[in-house]
C-alpha cells in the first residue's frame, strides 16, 4: 500500500504553483482533504489570502463559514466572503480592490445559472478570469463552481435516457477554461449521456465528467492531471466522423461515431490541445 501511495505521489507535479481546479463536489471536508488541501497550498499555504464565493448557494452564510473555517484550521489567516446577494451588487468595482492582493479564490457550490446571473461580464469575474488563465492566482470551483469553468456550461438535465438534445440544457459559462463543457457529480448521478448530448452540441469542445471528491487540476490552459478518489471522464469529439445532431428532432437518440472516451484516475494527466493522455 506505501509503495502504491508513494507511485501516486511521484506521479503528480508538485504543489509549487498556481493552478485552477475543477472539483466534481461533495469533496472531503472532514478527514484528509486532499482535495482542498491542494487549493490551500497553492494558493499559498499560511501566506494565502483568499476569497470565498458563496453566490451559487441558496445559504451563503452557512456553505461561506463552512470553508471558512476550513481554511482557518489549514493555517489561512487572510480570508475575505465575497458575499453577493444581486445584479449589481456583483457590478460593484470595491470586490475589484478587494481581489488585488489575493491569492486563491474558492467558488463553492449550488446552483451555476444562479452563479452565472449574478457574476458573468462582471468586472469582478473579468478581474479573476485574466489573473487565473496568466498563473497570477489560484481559482478553484466545487459543483456549481466548477459547471461555469467553461465558456459553454451545462446549466441542467436529466439522466437515464440515451443521449438526445433534450436531455440536457445549455448556457454560458464563465470562460475560464474556454475549451471545455464540465458535468459534475459525474457518476454519482449517471450523467454520462448528458454529457455526450452536451458535445454533439458543442463539437469543437472536450467534455470533462468529473466525480464527488474528484478534481480536475489544470496547470496550465491545455493540460490538467487528476487527484481525488474517483475517475474523471474525457469525451473528446476531435476525431468524430459522423453526428446526425443537426438531422434529428431534439429527443431523437443521437448517432455519433468515433468519439474518443478516458476514463482516469489520481495520478493521470490529460493534454487537451494534443488530445492525448500522458505518460
Amino acid at each position: 500500500m506505501q509503495q502504491l501511495e508513494s507511485s501516486l505521489e511521484q506521479r503528480m507535479p508538485p504543489l509549487t504553483k498556481s493552478a485552477v481546479l475543477v472539483i466534481g463536489g461533495a469533496e472531503d471536508k472532514v478527514h484528509g482533504r486532499e482535495i482542498l488541501y491542494a487549493f490551500f497550498e497553492r494558493a499559498g499555504g499560511q501566506n494565502a489570502n483568499i476569497a470565498i464565493i458563496p453566490c451559487a448557494s441558496r445559504e451563503p452564510d452557512v456553505i461561506s463559514e463552512r470553508y471558512r473555517h476550513i481554511f482557518t484550521e489549514m493555517g489561512a489567516t487572510n480570508i475575505e466572503v465575497m458575499d453577493i446577494r444581486d445584479r449589481q451588487q456583483g457590478e460593484d468595482p470595491i470586490w475589484e480592490k478587494q481581489l488585488e492582493n489575493c491569492t486563491g479564490v474558492f467558488m463553492t457550490g449550488g446552483d451555476q445559472v444562479r452563479l452565472c446571473g449574478l457574476l458573468a461580464d462582471t468586472p469582478m469575474i473579468e478581474h479573476i478570469r485574466r489573473k487565473a488563465q496568466l498563473g497570477e492566482m489560484t481559482l478553484a470551483g466545487t459543483s456549481a463552481g466548477a459547471a461555469v469553468m467553461g465558456r459553454h456550461m451545462i446549466a441542467g438535465g436529466g439522466s437515464g435516457e440515451s443521449p438526445n438534445r433534450s436531455l440536457v440544457d445549455m448556457a454560458t459559462g464563465l470562460a475560464i477554461l474556454p475549451d471545455i463543457v464540465v458535468d459534475q457529480h459525474f457518476h454519482n448521478r449517471n450523467r454520462m449521456a448528458r454529457l455526450v448530448s452536451a458535445i454533439a452540441m458543442q463539437p469543437d469542445q472536450v467534455g470533462i465528467g468529473i466525480d464527488e471528491d474528484t478534481c480536475a487540476l489544470f496547470e496550465s490552459d491545455s493540460v490538467f492531471g487528476v487527484i481525488g478518489k474517483g475517475t474523471v471522464t474525457v469525451v473528446d469529439p476531435s476525431d468524430m466522423s459522423y453526428s446526425n445532431e443537426s438531422k434529428i428532432e431534439a429527443t431523437e437518440p443521437l448517432s455519433l461515431h468515433n468519439l474518443r472516451v478516458h476514463i482516469l484516475t489520481h495520478g493521470d494527466r490529460y493534454d487537451l490541445q494534443y488530445h492525448r493522455v500522458l505518460s
